[in-house]
């Protein structure tokens, strides 16, 4: 028997069966998503021609926007913007700068100067273009001013001390922390407190929330932070996105407690059911003597744990096929033994 056909062998007897046991639940599934998504765009587009938006429940950090501008207007002070420290162009940098756009759309409207501080160079060159690219759409191009959007430092703690710096002098009326924050999230918290200055704050990192929550007015936790774009346009597709994953997310709530439900009447609550077969190498095959049901053959392990990828060795050492039937070699495979 040469090494090919050998291996054909061992794939074909474990994985027959293996799509039926878990991939076209994953099939279903992915289905399932992109039907919720695909339905919400589309309810959400039919809303939009109507006047009739899709509900989306109130976040009083992102109500609280108009008011912190305002009264930085009223003020004559200016609305400073943080985007975190990141170490790249990546999602969470672009949905703090969308939030930054809405942010800024309202102040140029009031006509309210705006800082923008940027601890990453490439970061600085995006939002210096979001942000023009805000004044020049609300038909205020010439009002724009390129040294709004500042580069500060890409030093963790150089950045830290150069906007807490810069928060002092201007005496900022409302402050916006949003993205990746770290050990220097408290620092600006209580800057901009200590200024007394409407903070709106959000942080990707579980570890820092917790101390914008003491220190800020309002913040954003956990999806809040992601929902803000589609919260804050109503575009359709932002927006039945958004509703098409809750309502994804409830079904997999569902599952979860369908599956705690059906593994416990499997494995009994009392009395544990005896089983006498079994999957063995992607196959439903009887046993030689039947036994109480294990925690690795209840229906749910079958869906969600799929059989690990074949190899030689492991099937040689299940004593499926003896060795003098494995090929001989004067290479690496004669350690297949």
């Amino acid at each position: 028997m040469n090494i090919s056909s050998l291996g054909s062998l061992v794939a074909e007897d474990t994985w027959q069966n293996q799509y039926s046991n878990t991939g076209r639940f994953a099939l279903f599934f992915t289905v399932v998503v992109v039907a919720f998504v695909l339905l919400n765009i589309w309810r959400a587009e039919k809303g939009g021609r109507q006047g009739k938006d899709l509900y989306i429940r109130r976040i009083p950090g992102l109500n609280a926007i108009d008011e912190a501008v305002g009264r930085a207007t009223e003020m004559g002070r200016p609305v400073v913007m943080v985007p975190g420290i990141p170490s790249n162009v990546d999602a969470i940098v672009m949905q703090a700068l969308k939030i930054f756009a809405y942010v800024t759309r309202v102040a140029a409207n009031f006509g309210n100067p705006i800082l923008v501080c940027c601890a990453y160079a490439p970061v600085y060159t995006v939002a210096t273009e979001m942000m023009r690219d805000v004044y020049q759409r609300e038909g205020l191009g010439d009002k724009f001013d390129p040294d709004s959007v500042r580069f500060i430092s890409d030093r963790q703690f150089a950045f830290a001390a150069g906007v807490s710096g810069l928060m002092l002098r201007e005496q900022a009326a409302a402050v916006f922390l949003m993205g990746d924050f770290f050990a220097e999230s408290l620092i600006f918290a209580e800057t901009a407190n200590g200024i007394g200055a409407i903070q709106v704050a959000s942080s990707t990192q579980n570890t820092q929330t917790p101390f914008f929550i003491a220190a800020c007015d309002y913040v954003l936790i956990g999806d809040e932070f992601y929902a803000a774009s589609a919260y804050l346009t109503r575009q359709p597709v932002l927006v039945g996105s958004l509703i098409g994953q809750d309502w994804c997310k409830m079904v997999v709530g569902t599952l979860v407690f369908i599956g705690m439900a059906l593994n416990g009447v499997q494995r009994g609550f009392l009395d544990r059911p005896t089983i006498s077969s079994a999957m063995q190498d992607g196959h439903m095959k009887p046993l030689d003597k039947p036994h109480p049901i294990g925690k690795k053959e209840t229906t749910m392990a079958y869906l969600f744990s799929p059989q690990s990828e074949p190899d030689l060795a492991g099937v040689n050492h299940r004593g499926k096929y003896p060795p003098e039937e494995l090929p001989e070699s004067d290479d690496k495979v004669t350690n297949w033994k």
